[in-house]
């Protein structure tokens, strides 16, 4: 019963919670003393299913008559995806140009993205030489590990 008298310690849960993003890991448990802190996540695959589920509803007309069905951008080729959670920019500085525009070519190597993780900015390398076709993340938008950031054709 000792740890009703102790206060629950809010950074380190929000400690343990960026460590579970940092490492991909689903659940994560500290044990101090008589105090245990457990902190977990669910997988994120049912959510994708149930709302593709219920997008047919609405854009079955559209699909139906476009008569092909949207490729996942994971899927196709020349897909660059995140390396890690963090937050993706466009340019290097808020203002400044970005980094690459649809359209523009690049060389494998190029940095055509940052990702900011944990206060430190991550320069995102185009694997190969290419064609940007798509960029498929917002300026200053939450990325997630393997999420698809742009498309190199």
């Amino acid at each position: 019963m000792s740890t009703k008298n102790k206060p629950i310690d809010h950074d380190l849960i929000r400690q343990l919670a960026t460590l579970l993003d940092e490492t991909n890991l689903t659940e994560i448990e500290v044990e101090q003393d008589s105090l245990r802190i457990r902190v977990a996540r669910q997988i994120s695959v049912q959510a994708p299913v149930s709302m593709q589920a219920a997008a047919p509803a609405v854009a079955a007309p559209a699909a139906a008559s476009e008569g092909a069905a949207p490729v996942d951008p994971a899927n196709r080729p020349g897909v660059l995806p995140s390396p890690m959670v963090g937050t993706a920019y466009h340019s290097p500085e808020p203002g400044a140009r970005p980094f690459v525009d649809v359209g523009q070519t690049v060389r494998a190597g190029q940095t055509v993205m940052i990702v900011e993780a944990m206060k430190t900015m991550n320069q995102i390398a185009a694997p190969k030489a290419g064609t940007v076709t798509e960029i498929l993340v917002e300026d200053g938008q939450p990325v997630e590990f393997g999420e698809p950031l742009l498309i190199i054709e």
